[in-house]
């Protein structure tokens, strides 16, 4: 595995394609449970003031750099820059993996209407999908009756689409109780892809404005987070530049 550091953070060199490779070989070989993990802006610079948190993210089996910000910090920092591996993109290609290999899968996370939403769209496209469960986000004092449905599922691959650090909680706290054989958080993947929140035009992913298109769409809610935590990143990449220096 091939490791680096970005602020107290490990995260490995591997493309989307391997990432699904690894993936797949532990569900085929019915480890219990792999988990996956990404890394932005936000999620650094809340683990440099929860270290709960920063240990919850690194004891994540895989850890792909997800959003641009993030990648452009490595790369000015002369760390080595893996290639960025989406959340959104991983999750619903995972969907199809899933499909052709037969994996089941178990959706927890966002309101009952995205959730169903989601699930419509992805049983139209993926019709032979073993879908073995789902309940929305909102189940919280309820965490040990969940996973408890969860295992009764049978599914192999959980998807969680809560917001963090509830879900690295969430993941970090259970994921010993469950009998899953891969975990991943996905954020807002459910949004997307239930057609809730529209994914930004490819040269603003490619540009790292993605955070900006997703202002656009829901200014009370993502206004403070995003300008916060990019904020307070460039503050650590300038901080760190400037210590290297000297």
């Amino acid at each position: 595995m091939n490791d680096n550091n970005l602020f107290g953070l490990r995260y490995e060199l591997d493309s989307k394609a391997e990432t699904i490779s690894k993936i797949c070989a532990s569900i085929d070989s019915g480890r219990k449970c792999f988990v996956r993990s990404d890394l932005n802006v936000a999620t650094i610079v809340n683990c440099q003031k929860d270290p709960i948190l920063l240990k919850a993210v690194n004891s994540s089996h895989l850890i792909n750099i997800d959003g641009m910000g993030a990648l452009w910090g490595a790369k000015l920092l002369n760390l080595a820059v893996p290639e960025r591996v989406a959340g959104v993109d991983l999750f619903t290609e995972l969907l199809e993996v899933a499909e052709k290999n037969k994996y089941s899968v178990y959706f927890l996370g966002a309101t009952s209407l995205v959730l169903e939403n989601m699930i419509e769209n992805v049983s139209s496209r993926l019709t032979n999908l073993k879908i073995a469960g789902y309940n929305d986000g909102y189940f919280w004092g309820r965490e040990a009756e969940i996973v408890d449905q969860i295992n009764a599922s049978g599914a192999n691959m959980l998807f969680i689409g809560i917001k963090s650090p509830e879900k690295e909680m969430f993941i970090y706290n259970w994921a010993p109780k469950l009998n899953v054989e891969f975990i991943m958080g996905v954020g807002g993947s459910f949004d997307v892809v239930s057609g809730k929140v529209k994914r930004a035009p490819g040269w603003m992913q490619n540009s790292g404005l993605e955070w900006a298109f997703r202002i656009y769409q829901e200014p009370r809610r993502m206004w403070k987070r995003y300008l916060t935590s990019n904020f307070a990143f460039l503050k650590m990449l300038i901080q760190r530049k400037l210590k290297t220096k000297s």
